[in-house]
């Protein structure tokens, strides 16, 4: 059975994703995109790639995603869709790239440092 393989990373959300040639079906750690989402509008993105390369219909999408937040999972699904699509033919790259769907956001929390309530929010300053 041939499939095509995309990983996308946000935040510290990590989704691995593997598109095989189907009807449209989107499936996320088992449990449909729609389900697993309820109803976060954001969640919409995640499918964009698809919908660019005009290939909406074609693969069911099986999904695997952990860590981080229902946003940076959406954005995670979104790189791996994309990057899985290039895998698949190199010329969707041309629709993909301009629209920003393969680039990775390198943003990642920055560490709570000492003596600072957050990581960078110092005590509040007392001049007596």
């Amino acid at each position: 059975m041939e499939q095509y393989y995309g990983t996308g990373r946000r935040k510290t959300s990590v989704a691995r994703v593997f598109l095989r040639p189907g009807s449209g079906k989107v499936e996320i750690n088992g449990v449909p995109f729609t389900d697993y989402f309820g109803g976060l509008v954001k969640a919409v993105t995640a499918l964009e790639p698809l919908r660019r390369a005009d290939a909406t219909n074609r693969f069911d999408a099986f999904i695997t995603v952990r860590g981080g937040g229902k946003a940076g999972q959406v954005d995670a699904i979104q790189l791996g869709i994309a990057r899985a699509l290039v895998n698949y033919n190199s010329d969707l790259r041309a629709k993909l790239k301009p629209a920003g769907l393969l680039s990775r956001d390198p943003r990642e929390v920055e560490r709570k440092k000492y003596g600072k309530h957050k990581a960078r929010r110092a005590p509040q300053y007392s001049k007596r």
